[in-house]
């Protein structure tokens, strides 16, 4: 038996959301340990969240420099990190990761600025090492369904793609840890919504369907009074194909939750995944069927099967999601192939499109072409 990779965390305080969801998923299948971790920048917080943890508290470390000289100075240190820090501290701690030879999976988007993907593409290329982007709900078992279906030509050519990602939980002043970092460009970077959760839809649609954006026309607002980054977001798509799009993303719809979504229509059908109901697949037939795909059952291709741990009837969700990620990234990290994970080619193409959006939504050229 293989013995589990062991990981080290950077950022998931005491407070964090995203951290003990990266640990629960990078753990549920045994196939990965959380050994050590940066957990804040202050040490005491760093110190505590080790408790929250419950690792050895000397691998609790007051900063970066001092996880990365301690853990590889051991037999038994770190073999990779997940970070899950505010976008401002993605670029210098995968930096700092690569230089001490060690393979990283950082939260989304890939970076603050467009730039800075272009300098971590850079480094991740010259070190060879891997890199994943934890872009959660390619990770869906119906996702992935839906993908092999696209792929196969169950929908034929590809017309017609609407992705939504509605939440409402900034439609009033923003409060607490998990808003305030946020809509604060020094460290949500670039783009608000359209970089928090926009970016999530545009990967999903490109995913999904197998094809990139070539054109977009954006219009991007801000508006809670006094906020400086966008909350609403609506983006036009044209795809490679020719098929057309609509990217529409949103933190200031009253009543929503995490409603992301996605249609495709091809000549030959269409198909329906909504993330809070996620293990339904809908596949709509030219001649007026229309098909109730569940998560498990039999009719499910090998990727989607192999991706599912319960039988039809079970729910899996968001935690599954991301431990599918945690697999794909430890089948890499052991040499097997896993070429369904976001990459940095997929992190680049974010941070481009989350680019693109906020220049053409603030100049108003009309069509402008995405370009990475």
């Amino acid at each position: 038996m293989q013995s589990r990779l062991r990981m080290g965390m950077i950022g998931g305080g005491v407070g964090s959301f995203i951290g003990p969801i990266h640990r629960l998923a990078a753990e549920m299948d045994r196939e990965i340990e959380m050994v050590a971790g940066v957990f804040s920048s202050d040490s005491l917080r760093s110190r505590n969240a080790g408790e929250m943890y419950r690792i050895d508290p000397l691998r609790a470390y007051p900063s970066l420099d001092e996880m990365l000289a301690s853990e590889g100075k051991r037999d038994d240190g770190i073999q990779f990190v997940s970070i899950v820090t505010p976008n401002h501290n993605h670029l210098p701690s995968s930096l700092a990761a690569l230089s001490a030879g060690l393979p990283v999976i950082c939260d989304k988007p890939l970076t603050a600025t467009l730039a800075e993907a272009h300098e971590l593409a850079e480094t991740v290329a010259a070190t060879g090492l891997p890199f994943a982007v934890a872009h959660t709900y390619s990770g869906y078992a119906m996702v992935r369904e839906a993908r092999a279906r696209v792929a196969v030509g169950a929908l034929g050519n590809v017309r017609k793609v609407v992705v939504e990602y509605p939440q409402g939980w900034l439609a009033g002043e923003a409060c607490g840890k998990q808003a305030d970092w946020r809509v604060d460009p020094a460290r949500a970077g670039l783009g608000g919504c359209i970089g928090d959760i926009g970016v999530h839809a545009f990967q999903l649609a490109e995913f999904v369907t197998g094809l990139e954006v070539a054109e977009l026309l954006a219009d991007l607002g801000t508006v809670v009074p006094g906020r400086l980054l966008d909350d609403d977001c609506s983006v036009f798509l044209r795809f490679s194909n020719g098929a057309r799009g609509v990217l529409l993303a949103s933190q200031i719809e009253v009543g929503e939750l995490n409603g992301l979504r996605i249609r495709v229509y091809g000549e030959k059908g269409g198909l329906v995944w909504k993330q809070e109901v996620p293990n339904i697949l809908t596949f709509h037939t030219l001649d007026g069927r229309t098909e109730m795909i569940h998560a498990g059952g039999s009719q499910l291709g090998p990727d989607a099967m192999a991706r599912t741990r319960t039988p039809p009837g079970h729910p899996e969700g968001y935690l599954e999601a991301f431990a599918n990620l945690y697999r794909d990234f430890a089948a890499i990290l052991r040499g097997q192939p896993a070429p369904l994970l976001p990459g940095i080619a997929t992190g680049l193409r974010g941070m481009a499109f989350i680019a693109a959006a906020v220049a053409a939504s603030r100049d108003r050229p009309g069509w402008v072409s995405l370009t990475v």
